[in-house]
This record gives structure tokens, C-alpha cells and sequence, in this order.
């Protein structure tokens, strides 16, 4: 159910994503280059892409993640980490007034579940310091959305040009956007929308280790033209 800041979901796509660690590395790479200094992840859920952020060495890792289910869930190494700090709560709520802080955060798999997505990038532009980077990654294409979707609290999928024109409008200089997963297309249309199945951790688990080193290898020499997943980096002007 969603929270009373508009975040709603319950965790079975984190539980059956915390099976996809080569697709987490894959998402990691891609914003390596955009990661640095006071690093925040919002959205943290079970800190299964924040163990790979980890390994990136920011001077800090902040973890915002507001439901207190999903924070026990998060492993000791990140827990008892000297650089991690967590925090129970919305970027919004714990952030409010604090001024700029970060030098880089991220959007993995969380602003489709936010109602006000329009408003949360103006709360991140905020909280970042001039010339700092967000790196969000979100489903994409509406006419991919399922009743899977929906049960996970996902408000939309999104149109690469819509992204682009809530970014812009929050004040944010677009560096690169593209679609990743194109192959990914098929096997959700086919089995997730029109069979109407929920991810599993079995079928996230063979994906990930039978498809995404070779499809991972391909598509950054080769970017898809479309894709099931959007991935943007955008700046806070310096």
C-alpha cells in the first residue's frame, strides 16, 4: 500500500530482483562514471544495488528507505558499514530544508512508485550540490504496463521524451539517456502483461544468468532502439 509520501510498494519485485546481482552490477557500471563523493540512493528497499554501489567507494553512502520492514531487511555489511548512513524515512521528509548535500543520487526502480514524480525531482535537484549528478532507471513504455505493475505500485511506465521533459522541468540538464533491456520486451509482454504472471525469483534468477552478460556485452556496443527499462543521467547546472 502506498505510504502517506506517496511511495507504494510491497517488496515482492525487490525480493525477486535481489536475485538479479549481474543486472545490478550492469546498472552500477553504467553510472559508475556519474558517482562520486556524498552518494545517496533513494528508495534503498533491501540494499541489494546498495551493496554494488558500495563498491564504488563514495566518500559516504547515504540510504533513504522509508518502509522499516525493508531497512531490516538490509545486509550487516551495509548496516555496520563506516561510510553508510540509513535512514528510515523519504528523501523529502528527512532532507526537508537541509539545503544541497549530495554529489550524486540515485533512482533505481523507484520513481515509477512515486505519485508526485514531478515533485521528487525538484526535492532531489534540491538536495544535490551544484554539478552534481542523478541517475535514475525506471520501466519504460506505457503500453507495457501490466496488472504486475500495478500490484507493485507502480504508477506508469515512462516515455523516454516524458522523462526528459520531468528532468528539464525540475531544473535539471539532461547528459544521456538511453534504453537498456531490449530483448526484455518480448519475454515481459508475452508472459507478465498478456499471461498475466508476477515475476519470480526462478525466471529473475536464469535471466540473469544465462541473458544479461551476453545481452550486457551487446548493448553497450549497441544501443537498442527500444528497450523495457530507461536509464538517464542528469545534472544539477554547476
Amino acid at each position: 500500500m502506498p505510504d502517506e509520501d506517496g511511495f507504494g510498494y510491497e517488496g515482492r519485485d525487490l525480493e525477486a530482483m535481489a536475485f538479479a546481482r549481474n543486472y545490478h552490477a550492469w546498472i552500477r557500471d553504467e553510472f559508475a562514471g556519474f558517482v562520486r563523493g556524498d552518494v545517496a540512493e533513494v528508495g534503498a528497499g533491501d540494499g541489494a544495488f546498495s551493496e554494488r554501489l558500495l563498491e564504488l567507494a563514495p566518500r559516504s553512502l547515504t540510504l533513504f528507505e522509508p518502509s522499516a520492514a525493508m531497512q531490516a531487511r538490509q545486509s550487516p555489511q551495509l548496516a555496520g558499514h563506516p561510510s553508510v548512513h540509513r535512514v528510515n524515512s523519504t528523501l523529502e521528509k528527512a532532507h526537508h530544508g537541509a539545503g544541497p548535500a549530495f554529489d550524486c543520487l540515485l533512482y533505481v526502480n523507484v520513481l515509477e512508485h512515486v505519485a508526485d514524480d514531478g515533485r521528487e525531482l525538484s526535492v532531489a535537484f534540491d538536495a544535490l550540490r551544484p554539478g552534481g549528478n542523478l541517475c535514475v532507471f525506471v520501466p519504460a513504455l506505457p503500453w507495457l504496463m501490466s496488472d504486475f505493475d500495478r500490484a507493485i505500485g507502480h504508477h506508469r511506465r515512462y516515455r523516454r521524451r516524458d522523462l526528459r521533459d520531468k528532468l528539464r522541468t525540475a531544473g535539471f540538464v539532461l547528459r544521456r539517456d538511453c534504453y537498456v533491456d531490449g530483448p526484455g520486451l518480448l519475454p515481459w509482454l508475452l508472459f507478465v502483461k498478456l499471461a498475466r504472471r508476477p515475476l519470480v525469483p526462478a525466471a529473475v534468477s536464469i535471466y540473469d544468468r544465462h541473458v544479461v552478460p551476453w545481452l550486457r556485452a551487446l548493448e553497450t556496443r549497441i544501443r537498442p532502439p527500444i528497450g523495457k527499462n530507461l536509464l538517464a543521467v542528469a545534472q544539477r547546472p554547476p
